[in-house]
């Protein structure tokens, strides 16, 4: 979904054992210019979300402000977006994989800083642990395993009615691949301000969404065939973190982040309340996420 990412940024892509991952860069001015300085700038790479037409786009506002500075890189996850979808039944090994495959593609080596929110944002940080060398710290916002302290945050319907062949497709159906299910969506249970959803943003959900086998991830996210116990790892990180959260998340709430990051202070550097957005503030207060991105940034890397 190119036409919804920033003027002057492209496509690339990378194979992982899962097929074939898109990233978005910065390919042609007013960004790039083709000297040998630019040539030289640090990998930053932004991960997205899961839930129904979640893709790279999230981070559309937030990563143009970095691309002066950095070597910009927002991928689709496998399952997501234009990246491949192959037919499978999800599980956090598949993501776990395809993500140090990817990040050993685009590291060059070193360690690299990663942006990355909610499920993502905590499968990052296991990922982390088991291989710390791939980087340099780690800026998550909301990050959850949906069953942290042995509670399920974010499954919405029953797991008997979700499992059932053909109905799943439904409810997945009726509930992610029209404009109007996408846009209450946003509203209901990403966004703190319904005023902040834009056509855009139904539009870039809509079309991510209706992918062809873009249901097997999302089932499997629904389901909760991807969840895990977060608050189990957070004691074993050993990469600087700052996480950030949204005043008004639903699921995850801001409680269970203090809860968290509690576990290992001496990773956790810092923890920061977004007021008045969901869990999405980089997508709804894109302006406030740069900005303490950029504060961070200057301690961290």
């Amino acid at each position: 979904m190119l036409q919804f990412h920033p003027p002057g940024f492209g496509q690339n892509v990378v194979d992982t054992s899962l097929g074939a991952m898109v990233y978005y860069t910065a390919v042609a001015p007013p960004w790039k210019v083709d000297t040998p300085e630019e040539e030289k700038l640090p990998p930053l790479i932004f991960l997205h979300n899961f839930g129904g037409g979640a893709s790279a786009y999230e981070w559309s506002k937030v990563y143009p402000a970095f691309a002066t500075t950095y070597r910009v890189i927002a991928p689709d996850l496998i399952g997501w977006g234009q990246s491949a979808h192959p037919i499978r039944d999800y599980q956090l090994s598949d993501y776990l994989t395809t993500l140090a495959e990817f990040l050993t593609q685009m590291s060059d080596s070193s360690p690299v800083p990663v942006v990355a929110s909610s499920l993502t944002g905590a499968l990052t940080l296991r990922l982390a642990i088991e291989r710390p060398e791939l980087f340099k710290a780690l800026f998550l916002v909301c990050p959850s395993g949906f069953a942290d302290f042995g509670q399920d945050a974010g499954r919405r319907l029953p797991l008997n009615v979700i499992r059932i062949p053909l109905l799943n497709n439904l409810i997945y159906t009726l509930g992610a691949t029209n404009e109007a299910a996408v846009s209450n969506f946003l509203i209901q249970f990403l966004f703190a301000n319904p005023e902040r959803v834009s056509q855009e943003m139904v539009e870039a959900y809509l079309a991510s969404a209706q992918q062809p086998n873009a249901e097997y991830a999302a089932l499997a996210f629904l389901r909760g065939d991807l969840y895990f116990d977060l608050s189990l790892y957070i004691p074993q990180l050993t990469v600087p973190t700052v996480i950030f959260w949204g005043e008004e998340a639903q699921f995850t709430r801001q409680d269970l982040g203090q809860r968290l990051a509690g576990l290992n202070p001496k990773m956790i550097r810092g923890f920061e309340v977004i007021s008045e957005t969901g869990i999405l503030p980089h997508l709804e207060k894109p302006e406030v996420m740069i900005g303490l991105l950029q504060k961070y940034f200057k301690s961290y890397l």
